[in-house]
């Protein structure tokens, strides 16, 4: 089921090593065809585009686009005890980790009467789209909202796409367990609005419509959540009229490990992450021949018994999916950081040190006791993570990502005098004298002379 791909003995570069490494096909550009159309006719008919475009793409019209407060309140009162129980250590888990994130302000004496200061400044607006396609994620509720809260967001709304099976007091919204969670969390704004529509709806804002009995939705600053291809497209559309988090493709699992690690944990910690998507990838990254063929043997006999198996079969069958061969972990550490995983387990000897190697990775996992699955939902970390290889330069979701640093520049007047020939020379060598022009004006038109130094 999971191919096998032996680069021992060969010396691959990092370009080499990105083209040989499984990864899923995901065409970002080519769904904007598709997807500009749906922003464009959000942009222009507003409340009504969102309502027929539910209909059209999830197979049901909401009675309202905004979540009424009595039918959050119904899904927290019938929500399951053990599963508000284990969204509630969810959120208390990831308010510990988020709430030390918080920056605090730097002040920077560069000289005397000189000042700059670093000031830590949360957006003022953030939409959080919650994904409601193959899987129910209350999960993604927890880590998109949370380290807004943290980061001090005043204004912030979840959206996610109506469900058809909804019945009762819950049809045409998005799934109870998504509401119950908004509802714990204490989010009053929630919307039943997927997809490329959702980002568009965001981006542009909706007017009041009293046909449709639909409250105005205010503008946001940045949108931020995991979506499809068309939530991805959307953002690369609109990123400039709005913030984005990251365009999120399929998930991914890498797992580096030695023949120390227990087949039987790597085989389903594989199966874990391909439960996802038939588009998610899971990569195992070994030394060890024997291991590699013990993986193969647990994963064929998981397989059949796992709910969604022919979605899982599909996924690791997949380009994406595969195992690949090392020589040494040495260069399966090169391996993985040219891979970027979204996911990175450790099962190896020593796992620690060996985890203080990776440079590329959205979250890593140390050990046999720290399964992906740990962080997705209960670890205190985040699992909205790069993906695609982006690791290799982005982070995932954080409370940083709902602040912007702001530099205040504080200066008296003979802390300018001190260096302002020195602002006159660099505007004259980049032929901006009206640069230079703006310090002088503040001292006669003349060039000041520096405290200490003879006129």
């Amino acid at each position: 089921m999971l191919s096998i791909d032996d680069l021992r003995g060969r010396t691959l570069d990092a370009r080499a090593l990105r083209e040989t490494l499984p990864r899923a096909e995901f065409d970002v550009e080519a769904a904007l065809d598709v997807v500009r159309p749906i922003c464009e006719d959000v942009r222009h008919r507003g409340a009504s585009a969102l309502l027929e475009l539910g209909e059209r793409f999830d197979g049901v019209r909401p009675p309202r686009l905004r979540v009424p407060a009595e039918v959050l309140e119904a899904a927290a009162e019938q929500l399951d005890a053990d599963v508000r129980a284990a969204l509630e250590v969810s959120i208390e888990r990831a308010r510990v980790v988020h709430r030390a994130q918080r920056r605090q302000d730097v002040i920077t004496q560069v000289v005397p009467g000189g000042t700059v200061t670093e000031r830590w400044v949360p957006v003022e607006r953030v939409g959080l789209y919650v994904p409601g396609g193959l899987a129910v994620y209350p999960s993604s509720v927890v880590m998109n909202v949370v380290p807004a809260q943290e980061a001090g967001v005043g204004s912030l709304a979840v959206t996610s796409p109506p469900q058809r099976e909804n019945h009762g007091i819950f049809a045409g919204y998005p799934h109870p367990t998504i509401l119950a969670a908004c509802h714990l969390l204490g989010v009053q704004e929630v919307y039943a609005v997927g997809g490329a529509q959702a980002v568009a709806m965001f981006a542009y804002g909706v007017p009041a419509d009293e046909a449709s009995g639909t409250e105005a939705v205010e503008p946001a600053t940045l949108v931020t959540g995991p979506g499809n291809i068309y939530v991805a497209s959307a953002k690369r559309l609109l990123q400039g009229v709005i913030g984005i988090d990251a365009e999120a493709g399929p998930t991914e699992i890498a797992v580096l490990a030695d023949d120390s690690a227990d087949p039987d944990h790597v085989a389903a910690d594989l199966i874990s992450q391909a439960e996802h998507d038939p588009l998610a990838g899971s990569v195992l990254v070994t030394d060890s021949e024997e291991l590699a063929g013990q993986v193969v043997a647990a994963v064929e006999r998981r397989v059949p018994d796992t709910k969604h198996a022919e979605r899982v079969r599909t996924a690791l069958t997949g380009s994406q999916s595969g195992i690949v061969l090392v020589d040494d972990l040495d260069t399966g550490l090169r391996v993985v950081d040219a891979y970027a995983a979204e996911h990175l387990e450790i099962q190896t000897r020593d796992a620690a040190a060996v985890a203080a190697r990776v440079r590329n990775a959205g979250a890593i996992f140390v050990g046999a006791y720290a399964p992906v699955s740990l962080g997705d939902y209960a670890a205190g970390s985040n699992h909205v993570l790069p993906t695609g290889g982006s690791a290799a330069y982005a982070s995932g979701l954080s409370v940083q990502s709902f602040l912007r640093g702001i530099h205040v520049v504080d200066y008296s007047e003979a802390a300018l005098r001190e260096v302002a020939h020195h602002v006159v020379a660099l505007a004259q060598s980049e032929d901006l004298p009206g640069h230079g022009q703006a310090v002088t004006a503040r001292f006669g038109d003349e060039v000041p002379t520096p405290a200490g130094e003879r006129a």
